[in-house]
């Protein structure tokens, strides 16, 4: 019975240690994405609640330069794979906080049914009704986002700024900022 005990815990120990590890990790991310990925400031994502495959791409994005933001193609040049792994899985782990997203009915409206004089999709159609992405797509989890955040992400989408290899670019290459703006205040507030 003892040695039943003794391999169980140790086995529980094993299971906790890539855990473990990747909060070790994320450790680093915490000046910019807050602690646990909550958010510290507008500027930067919340990564908390963001699904996995999502994050992964974006980190290799980062590590292969695709994407160029100095400070994060330095934090990701050292990244193994498997570090790209764990952190992902940790942050996807974690639980996201909403905002005080501002009452929008023009950003609703773009959230549920887009624009259709301007050829773009309701948001819903590929982040879902309540902003929770699609994580078997690589569709990123949007509710709760700091709205300067999404702002920022939209315009650089559309600037061609951020390695998407997704209809993203275009579809917000068809937003005004106004229109950007409003989506995002809405974004903001999804619980």
């Amino acid at each position: 019975m003892k040695t039943i005990l003794t391999l169980i815990c140790a086995m529980g120990l094993i299971a906790t240690f890539p855990i473990q590890a990747a909060e070790d990790k994320a450790a680093v991310c915490a000046g910019c994405h807050g602690e646990a990925g909550k958010g510290a400031t507008p500027l930067f994502p919340k990564l908390a609640g963001q699904n996995a495959k999502y994050l992964e791409t974006q980190l290799h994005y980062f590590k292969d330069q695709t994407r160029v933001i100095p400070a994060m193609n330095a934090v990701t040049a050292s990244l193994s794979d498997e570090d790209i792994a764990e952190l992902s899985a940790y942050f996807a782990r974690q639980t996201p906080t909403p905002e005080a997203g501002e009452t929008s009915p023009q950003g609703e409206r773009i959230y549920r049914a887009g624009i259709a004089a301007k050829n773009v999709p309701a948001c819903a159609a590929c982040h879902g009704p309540g902003g929770e992405g699609n994580a078997p797509a690589g569709f990123p989890l949007l509710k709760g986002q700091y709205a300067a955040y999404t702002v920022k992400a939209l315009s650089d989408s559309a600037a061609g700024n951020r390695g998407d290899k997704t209809p993203m670019a275009d579809i917000a290459a068809r937003m005004n900022e106004d229109e950007m703006k409003a989506v995002a205040a809405y974004i903001a507030g999804l619980k």
